[in-house]
């Protein structure tokens, strides 16, 4: 039984590498799963493989217009690593990449969006950041974020964090979001 089509979105942060991860519980878990990632993203991921695993292109870029779209349309989003740049685009409706336009859009529409942040301490304290989270919040989206979920590391370390990184969260508040009677997803 499918659950519909889930976008994965990941940014340009060293824990975009694991993406894969998140996939296989999602696919795992009956979704079509497409990966979306930010041009920055890009350089973390290994996109062929990614696109052997989903079925699917890994896409950043807007397509041209008149192009066909290559990916069925989302029926929800996770944006998992998100930014402190892609929270503060976010918040303040910039929609300057694929990534960003996606989601501004999916927001518009009322589809279950769920974003989780990856961040050092320095970069998560910035006034910019926590006012973006609590925006995002404030309009319906379910942001995982704060030390219950994954305490802030410090500058440079992040390399060093990245199997801590809790991808099932994700997709557990996702399917808390969307009334799912699904049991808490495997850690992968």
């Amino acid at each position: 039984m499918s659950r519909g089509v889930l976008y994965l979105i990941a940014c340009g942060s060293p824990v975009a590498r694991d993406i894969g991860r998140l996939v296989t519980l999602a696919q795992r878990d009956g979704w079509d799963v497409c990966v979306v990632v930010t041009p920055d993203g890009r350089k973390f991921v290994d996109v062929p493989a990614l696109a052997l695993q989903t079925g699917h292109p890994v896409r950043t870029l807007y397509k041209n217009p008149g192009d066909p779209d290559v990916l069925p349309p989302a029926t929800a989003i996770i944006v998992a690593p998100a930014t402190v740049n892609t929270i503060n685009k976010w918040a303040a409706g910039i929609a300057d990449t694929l990534a960003l336009g996606l989601v501004v859009e999916a927001q518009g529409r009322g589809l279950p969006i769920v974003a989780m942040p990856f961040t050092n301490w320095a970069m998560g304290a910035h006034p910019a950041f926590r006012e973006g989270i609590e925006r995002l919040r404030g309009w319906g989206i379910t942001v995982l974020f704060g030390d219950d979920v994954l305490p802030l590391h410090p500058p440079g370390t992040g390399e060093q964090h990245r199997a801590s990184f809790p991808w099932h969260l994700a997709l557990d508040a996702l399917h808390a979001r969307m009334g799912s009677d699904h049991q808490t997803s495997p850690k992968a």
